[in-house]
């Protein structure tokens, strides 16, 4: 089933808005990507509008790390992840998403980029 973004049929009264326009494609979404911590690295190439590519990371063990005492970027090894402000419950299953505070070789670092819609994984260490 295809996910709907437009706006919801019902007033906060539980009423009901007149309909504005019929279901369209510019309207419709897709299931979050849920990338995890593995070994084995996948990612999924998505068409998107316009006939342009996204790409999705869903599982990854390794991000750009990049150190501001330093100014360098390295790639280190992903652990696990520690806190994830997006959802509480991500943290168990060990999902990234930006925002995400993960654990690695060289200390906690949080995740700058969106690894389900930029298909990299990019973080400052903390």
């Amino acid at each position: 089933m295809v996910l709907d973004q437009q706006k919801s049929n019902r007033k906060p009264s539980g009423g009901r808005y007149k309909p504005a326009h019929k279901k369209k494609k510019e309207s419709m979404g897709r299931s979050p990507s849920l990338t995890k911590i593995d070994e084995k690295p996948a990612k999924r190439v998505l068409r998107i509008r316009g006939g342009k590519k996204k790409i999705q990371i869903l599982r990854t063990n390794v991000a750009n790390l990049y150190d501001p005492k330093t100014k360098k970027y390295s790639q280190v090894k992903i652990v696990s992840v520690v806190e994830n402000a997006g959802n509480r419950h991500y943290v168990r299953a060990n999902i990234m998403t930006k925002g995400t505070v993960i654990k690695t070789d060289k200390g906690n670092a949080k995740v700058t980029s969106r690894p389900g819609q930029d298909g990299v994984l990019n973080a400052v260490l903390i």
